[in-house]
C-alpha cells in the first residue's frame, strides 16, 4: 500500500472482525472455539508417517532479542552442577549426585503465543474487558493457562518463499487475502474452519543466515489487514509466523502501532504465534508434498501470563 490508513479506518475493520460475546461473556478461548472435538479427531487422521517436526527456536542467549521493549534472550543458569558434586556439596545424599538449573526470560523472548490479555485498545481487551484485570500479579482473565487443553488441530503451512521461488520475503511485503489463496492453491491445501495457519515468510531464516539485526522490532514481511479480514471470515483458530510480530511492518497505518494486534487479538480473540521456526517443516512438507498435518502447540500454563512459550510440533 502507498496510502496509509487512518485510525478510524482501522477501527472499522476491527469492529467488522469483532467476536465479543459470540461465545458468551465468560469466554477465554476466542477463536480456539472453532476447534471442536470432531476437528481434533479429523486432524489425528493426518498422521501418516509419524514424523515429528519441532517449530520452536531454541531458547538460549543466541536468540534474536536485542533489548527492544525490555526483552532479553533467555538465560540459563545452574543451581547445582557437576563441580558442586565433585566439591562435596551434595555429600548429604548417599551415593546420588545431581544437577539442577533455572532460566530467566521474558515469556515473549522466543517462540510464543500472545495471550488475549496481551493487547488493549481504547482501554479494552478481548470480550469487552478492561485492562485493570491485568495487574502486577498477572492476568486475572485471559491468561495463557486457559489454553492448556487447546492448540491440537489441523495445521497448514503456507510457505510463501517456496511458492514464489525466493529465499525470503522482503520487509514490508504484505500477505493479504489473494496471497493466502494463491499459496494454498499452489501448495494443494484447502483451508477450513478450525485450522491453525502457519505463515512462513523466511524472515527468521534470513536472521539466522545474516545476523539478527533489527529482527526484533524492525521492519518485516507479514500479514496485512486484508489478510486479517480473510482469516477472520474463514474461522481460523490461530495464526503463527516466523517473525517477531506476525504483521507486516512498516504498519499500514501511522496512527495505531501494530494494528493487526488490535483487529485480531482484541476484537476477534485470535491467538498470535510469533518467532516460530518453520525452516525444517518447510523441507519436510516439500519432501512429501503435504502441507497439512496434525499440529500440537499448547503453551506452558503459567498462571496469569500474557505470553506463553512452547515447543510446537507438526506430526506428519
Amino acid at each position: 500500500m502507498t496510502d496509509k490508513l487512518t485510525a478510524a479506518e482501522v477501527e472499522v475493520i476491527a469492529e467488522s472482525c469483532r467476536n465479543w460475546g459470540k461465545w458468551g461473556p465468560d469466554d477465554v478461548l476466542g477463536t480456539l472455539n472453532y476447534v471442536t472435538p470432531e476437528k481434533v479427531v479429523r486432524a489425528t487422521s493426518l498422521v501418516r508417517t509419524g514424523q515429528v517436526v519441532s517449530c520452536a527456536l531454541p531458547y538460549d542467549v543466541n536468540g534474536p532479542m536485542n533489548g527492544s521493549y525490555g526483552r532479553n534472550n533467555p538465560i540459563l543458569y545452574m543451581m547445582q552442577d557437576g563441580l558442586d558434586a565433585l566439591a562435596g556439596e551434595q555429600n548429604h545424599a548417599p551415593g546420588l549426585r545431581w544437577a539442577d538449573d533455572a532460566i530467566h526470560m521474558p515469556l515473549q523472548s522466543g517462540t510464543q503465543w500472545d495471550a488475549l490479555s496481551h493487547i488493549f485498545y481504547n482501554d479494552k481487551m478481548y470480550n469487552d474487558l478492561g485492562p485493570e484485570l491485568v495487574t502486577s500479579r498477572g492476568a486475572k482473565v485471559h491468561g495463557v493457562e486457559n489454553w492448556r487443553d487447546s492448540f491440537v488441530t489441523r495445521g497448514i503451512l503456507l510457505d510463501f518463499p517456496r511458492v514464489l521461488g525466493l529465499d525470503w520475503l522482503e520487509p514490508g511485503h504484505g500477505i493479504g487475502a489473494r496471497e493466502i489463496e494463491h499459496a494454498a492453491a499452489e501448495l494443494g491445501v484447502e483451508i477450513e474452519s478450525g485450522d491453525i495457519l502457519l505463515l512462513r515468510t523466511g524472515h527468521l531464516a534470513r536472521g539466522k543466515k545474516n545476523g539478527w539485526g533489527d529482527y526484533a522490532g524492525g521492519d518485516a514481511p507479514g500479514l496485512n489487514l486484508s489478510g486479517a479480514k480473510w482469516v477472520f471470515e474463514h474461522e481460523i483458530a490461530a495464526v503463527a509466523a516466523d517473525t517477531w510480530g506476525l504483521e507486516v511492518r512498516p504498519n499500514e497505518t501511522d496512527e495505531i502501532w501494530q494494528p493487526l494486534h488490535v483487529v485480531l487479538i482484541v476484537n476477534a480473540g485470535m491467538p498470535f504465534g510469533e518467532i516460530f521456526d518453520f525452516d525444517r517443516l518447510s523441507d519436510a512438507c516439500a519432501a512429501d508434498g503435504k502441507y497439512e498435518f496434525l499440529f500440537v502447540a499448547p503453551p506452558l500454563p503459567f498462571t496469569g501470563a500474557v505470553g506463553g512459550p512452547l515447543n510446537p510440533v507438526a506430526i506428519k
